[in-house]
């Protein structure tokens, strides 16, 4: 007989799983991006960055129509339809010939894993509530921050002993492993009666629910910000570390290195989280962001790159602080919205990812010669987002639904 708690570790891995092959999809292929553009006759090399930022669009707008269907039709049979669709596009990843058509695969990409990204945590929502909600998010997170640690290395190898192609073709491996672990082992979390009658009207509906909570709206823009400086970082990582520092054969070993910072933040958050709240740890780690980031502007506003122990220091403090806010972030603004946990998500991800994607390609067409205009970024962004914390905290405690 399986206790409560193994059924507990199984769904965390579970979730952490669905959520692992956008990871996967995206830090598999950062080893593999010259190789790419060049295969596909790319001639400035800073188009390279759209086959990462290019995903996160797709699932931004993916978001907008899965999440609502899954209110109204429950949430196992939308994940299936998403990895459907993530199947269709990376075969026409591998196929093309096109740079062009190579980008709408990634986007169609990016529409397909929307659905098991937002289902994850509509699920999580539909289980749980409160901070301990945000510790189970945390949690999730934090394993599926494992998947950077080894993904860009799991890429070169392939990319070694194969192709690029190659790194694609696992991709739709793990995939089947894991819909079928899905499909197999997860329970329908949204029982027919709690669900929403589908209409033309669910996504207007579900829109006006969801504006009605300041709290939730402040929460998505503040995550917009911070995902934004921080696919800037997912998007030039490559660059920096083996354009200007010349470092190609390490880069995979410095991107796990401080993908495992993140990680160590996330565990930490899951154990602390439920003592002092989401809302203060969220805060005080902002409060973080914010000052890492402007230290190195201050420090190397006029000179070049520091060397690389000085940059992964403080890359590894930026992203420690960052390891804090993501599963807080996205639980303070989900509380709320218990009762439309599916169209929830969807707008905040949605919303989010829309205002991250752009920050992420301006800021990195800047991030040529340079990892200055990265920390402006983080702390541009990072001020505005404690902006909005501090308007927030400012009203009534969060609502609950």
């Amino acid at each position: 007989m399986q206790t409560k708690n193994t059924f507990e570790y199984e769904f965390i891995a579970l979730m952490a799983s669905l959520m692992a092959i956008v990871a996967l999809t995206i830090d598999a292929l950062l080893p593999a991006l010259p190789d790419i553009g060049h295969s596909l006759g790319v001639t400035k090399e800073v188009n390279n960055q759209l086959l990462i930022t290019m995903i996160f669009l797709g699932i931004g707008c993916g978001q907008l129509f899965f999440g609502p269907l899954s209110d109204s039709f429950g949430r196992k049979r939308i994940v299936f339809i998403g990895f459907a669709v993530f199947f269709i596009a990376s075969i026409i990843c591998v196929t093309t010939k096109s740079f062009e058509m190579m980008l709408f695969g990634r986007i169609l990409q990016g529409v397909g894993l929307s659905s098991p990204r937002t289902m994850s945590i509509a699920i999580v929502r539909d289980s749980y509530s409160g901070d301990y909600m945000a510790k189970i998010l945390s949690i999730v997170v934090m394993v599926f921050i494992l998947v950077p640690v080894i993904a860009p290395t799991l890429g070169q190898f392939l990319l070694h002993f194969y192709n690029w192609e190659s790194i694609f073709y696992f991709n739709l491996i793990y995939c089947s492993i894991i819909i079928f672990w899905f499909w197999k082992r997860q329970p329908e979390t949204l029982p027919k009666e709690k669900r929403i009658k589908f209409s033309s009207h669910l996504f207007i509906d579900g829109l006006k629910e969801f504006i009605k909570y300041k709290d939730a709206i402040g929460f998505t823009i503040i995550s917009g910000f911070i995902t934004g400086s921080f696919m800037v970082y997912l998007s030039t990582s490559q660059q920096i570390f083996e354009n200007q520092y010349d470092l190609a054969d390490m880069f995979p070993y410095i991107f796990a290195s401080l993908a495992i910072s993140i990680g160590l933040a996330t565990y930490l958050n899951s154990v602390l989280v439920v003592k002092y709240g989401m809302m203060q740890m969220a805060f005080v780690s902002a409060i973080a962001y914010v000052a890492i980031s402007l230290l190195y502007v201050f420090l190397f506003w006029s000179v070049n790159n520091p060397s690389i122990y000085v940059l992964v220091g403080f890359f590894a403090l930026q992203f420690f602080a960052i390891g804090f806010l993501f599963g807080n972030l996205r639980a303070l603004a989900m509380e709320p919205l218990g009762h439309i946990a599916g169209i929830g998500a969807a707008i905040n991800g949605f919303v989010s990812t829309v205002l991250a994607v752009p920050i992420a390609n301006y800021i990195g067409n800047f991030v040529k010669t340079s990892v200055l205009p990265l920390f402006i970024g983080f702390s541009v962004f990072g001020i505005l987002s404690l902006i909005v914390f501090m308007v927030l905290k400012r009203n009534t405690p969060l609502q609950t639904a």
